[in-house]
């Protein structure tokens, strides 16, 4: 009978003190008053508290909606190149040849970003990268998200276009987006809006000109100032569908989307010029075979994209295709639409039970759940083609085979290593400035015209193996 009151006792002593604990945080929590701030002001202070989420800090006060917290992102990255053609006996500054891939390695991103939940309403963020040692303009953002489903959202921002491009690079599944993404917009000055329920996503925006430097801002303020050109406007819009949005372990994204561009003024490539360029899916080799050079007499710009992508437990898969055309001004280039084009298809599987996810709202994959207390380990393997010979102008084709490896010891680190084989053609030779073959008397040559094929081979071929630390706090 002792025993028993005891208990009881216990018992109500334990829900009493839990009540009046809880109590008390709550008036803690809520608790407000009248402040002056630096500016002399007075204002309503409210309580906060802090709290540490999967490592990162959050100053959060609910009461009134506001949370606020840093998002770092570190990546460095390494890389070896072997197997491609060096062309040794073409003498260029004596010993040096301009061909030869050299290794290396490099802070990939440095990011800083603050992020803010203002009140229930709004949301603010402003996020810089700091690689190299140069400051870089990324995220700028104010967004209306009173309604649900649906986000009003102006600054600078990624337009909502590619799967990939819009995929953070800290959940991508390679060390490098494909090829074929450098014809996909990334961030620009506009105004978007983006509805998502159940099976339904969609979003359209206006865009204005790139802020991505200082090149771009001087480029921006010279056509204003000496030619007073428009900034150029480009309207894009994109629906996805996820017919299978009820069920929590498996997944599908069908989408599409369009984008008309008009000529940018913030274009570094020149005004009413187009131009299409990119590395081999690597950001250590600067090397852009690539490349079409300057497209004179651009009238405007249409692209359109299609991409299938899903997932179940373990399994991440997904593809896409990507094209974009020059539309020419007749006057200025008699010419007909200069269209560049690729694809990729890329798929992942976590081996010890991890989960992957996707990210309702932005129509895009996110973090993935490990499966053991340790982490997780992920394998993955993509194939891509980029195909930047347009009808006119032959900017190279190339295609790669990747395989990769993910390591997730925590939820905030991942550690990466990519084996790559690149494959280009005759006419990836960077505007003509690198071998890329050898011409009927043996010696190297820059110009695809003259290139006389050896064993069915022309252009460079290469093997890579690269390496990422990653961390996010």
């Amino acid at each position: 009978m002792i025993t028993n009151t005891i208990a009881v006792m216990k018992k109500t002593f334990l829900f009493i003190a839990t009540a009046l604990l809880t109590t008390s945080l709550a008036a803690q929590e809520n608790k407000q008053e009248t402040a002056v701030n630096q500016y002399g002001q007075e204002v309503v202070s409210t309580d906060g508290q802090f709290k540490v989420q999967d490592g990162i800090m959050v100053l959060d006060a609910p009461s009134i909606g506001y949370k606020m917290w840093f998002d770092l992102r570190v990546q460095g990255d390494a890389a070896v190149f072997f197997g491609g053609p060096d062309f040794t006996d073409a003498k260029l500054d004596g010993s040096e040849n301009s061909s030869h891939i050299g290794n290396g390695m490099s802070i990939r991103r440095a990011r800083f970003a603050v992020k803010t939940q203002i009140d229930r309403n709004w949301y603010a963020e402003l996020d810089t990268d700091w690689a190299d040692g140069v400051c870089e303009l990324k995220d700028a953002i104010l967004s209306y998200t009173g309604v649900p489903g649906l986000e009003i959202k102006a600054g600078n921002f990624k337009e909502n276009f590619s799967l990939q491009r819009n995929t953070s690079s800290r959940y991508l599944m390679f060390m490098e987006r494909p090829m074929v993404t450098a014809l996909a917009p990334s961030r620009h000055l506009g105004l978007g809006a983006t509805w998502s329920k159940n099976w339904f996503w969609a979003s359209a925006g206006v865009f204005g000109p790139e802020l991505k430097g200082s090149e771009e801002a001087t480029a921006k303020n010279d056509n204003n100032k000496d030619y007073g050109r428009n900034v150029g406007l480009a309207y894009t819009g994109k629906i996805a569908i996820r017919p299978l949005y009820k069920n929590p372990n498996t997944g599908l994204h069908i989408g599409g989307a369009v984008s008309y561009r008009n000529p940018s003024a913030a274009s570094t490539d020149g005004y009413k010029v187009a131009r299409y360029s990119s590395r081999n899916t690597t950001s250590i080799n600067r090397k852009k075979y690539l490349d079409t050079d300057a497209i004179n007499g651009l009238d405007h710009e249409l692209l359109w994209t299609a991409e299938l992508a899903g997932f179940h437990r373990g399994l991440r898969y997904e593809t896409a295709y990507i094209t974009r055309g020059a539309f020419l001004d007749k006057d200025v280039n008699p010419l007909g639409t200069q269209w560049a084009k690729g694809w990729y298809a890329q798929a992942s599987y976590l081996l010890f039970g991890g989960r992957q996810n996707y990210d309702s709202d932005g129509a895009k994959p996110t973090r993935i759940t490990p499966g053991r207390s340790w982490g997780d380990v992920e394998l993955a393997f993509r194939y891509e083609l980029c195909d930047f010979n347009t009808t006119d102008y032959f900017g190279g084709c190339a295609e790669a085979y990747s395989f990769g490896i993910n390591f997730y010891p925590m939820k905030n680190i991942k550690f990466v290593i990519n084996y790559q084989y690149n494959n280009n053609d005759r006419y990836a030779n960077g505007k003509g400035k690198l071998y890329v073959g050898h011409d009927a008397s043996g010696k190297p040559t820059k110009d695809y015209t003259k290139v006389v094929e050896s064993d069915g081979k022309a252009g460079v071929d290469y093997h890579m193996i690269s390496m990422r630390f990653q961390v996010a706090f």
